[in-house]
């Protein structure tokens, strides 16, 4: 039988070593010295300048493309397992994806399980984007064309968003960009069991997140997105997974819901790709394959052009994802 290693793409392997040695958290004691080895010095941005607002006392970080919009929003929620994760340790990804995309990028630093559990972190991802709307002509975005997005657990809490929006009657969102999203807390699915024990986000961690995140709370649909019974008015979707992640067969089940459910969804898996496998690799085939299948979705969506006609070139971030590794 053919091994994980062995399925690996080759242009991802360094990324594979850099996960072996820098292992996600199974227990709160790991998780703090986790947080402290992965927690920025200073915010970077090699993209351009950024600026810092707050709602609520929750933190938001704004990215502004050239020109005098108003621009198509992308409100970005960060990975991290809900257990760790920052505005700070995103700050170089996002400016990357305002430049790309040319549109305003949001970033949301919600508060973390344990300490937080659900609600507060949706709680806080859903006032960000409440501000977001009600700051739309300060900040010189289209509210027309907002876009709700994640990597991870980031992508979960976007999938959660877009529902809690939809249920409380909302404002309109454009489009929803879910990166391998973390959907399920139940770990029955075929990824879920065959990739139970990879070097990569495994079975162990994820369990490990999602008690952190649920605590005693019975799940809901708002909680575990997975759990979701309908799926109707949800906005266009594009979701990205790797053959080779834990969540491979939750993202892909949710797809197809999501198409069940009349939403268009376009999903896209990377062959030989493991969780985080464009943030360790993005000069790789397959990491920049998957970001400009990513810029080219939400250039379509929020501008109605692709790639090739945006005014923007991409540039490979030099972010590290928050949940132990390039996951």
């Amino acid at each position: 039988m053919t091994g994980f290693r062995d399925r690996v793409d080759p242009e991802l392997l360094p990324g594979l070593e850099y996960s072996e040695a820098h292992p996600p958290p199974t227990t709160v004691a790991e998780l703090a010295v986790f947080r402290a080895g992965t927690s920025p010095a200073a915010p970077t941005c090699t993209g351009g300048a950024f600026r810092d607002y707050s709602t609520d006392g929750i933190p938001l970080r704004v990215f502004s493309p050239a020109g005098t919009g108003p621009h198509p929003a992308i409100y970005w929620i960060h990975g991290g397992g809900m257990i760790a994760g920052s505005i700070e340790g995103d700050t170089s990804y996002c400016a990357d994806l305002c430049a790309r995309t040319g549109a305003v990028v949001v970033a949301v630093d919600y508060r973390l399980a344990p300490e937080h559990q659900f609600p507060a972190p949706l709680d806080d991802v859903t006032a960000g984007l409440k501000w977001l709307f009600a700051s739309a002509d300060a900040l010189s975005v289209d509210p027309q064309r907002v876009a709700v997005a994640g990597s991870s657990a980031g992508g979960g809490l976007a999938a959660a968003l877009t529902l809690r929006n939809r249920d409380s009657g909302g404002p309109a969102i454009a489009f929803q960009y879910l990166m391998y999203p973390m959907l399920d807390s139940s770990h029955t699915s075929g990824s879920a069991v065959e990739f139970a024990d990879i070097p990569t986000w495994n079975a162990a961690h994820s369990r490990f997140a999602w008690e952190c995140y649920l605590g005693g709370t019975p799940a809901s649909a708002h909680a575990v997105p997975a759990l979701a019974e309908d799926l109707r008015s949800l906005p266009p979707t594009l979701i990205q997974v790797g053959e080779l992640d834990l969540f491979r067969d939750e993202d892909i089940s949710f797809a197809a819901r999501l198409l069940q459910a009349g939403v268009p969804t376009e999903l896209h898996v990377y062959p030989g790709a493991y969780h985080g496998f464009e943030l360790n690799c993005p000069d790789s085939y397959v990491g920049a394959q998957s970001l400009r299948d990513r810029d080219r979705a939400l250039a379509r969506a929020l501008h109605g052009f692709g790639t090739a006609d945006s005014p923007a070139t991409y540039s490979s971030p030099t972010h590290t994802p928050m949940e132990g590794s390039p996951l």
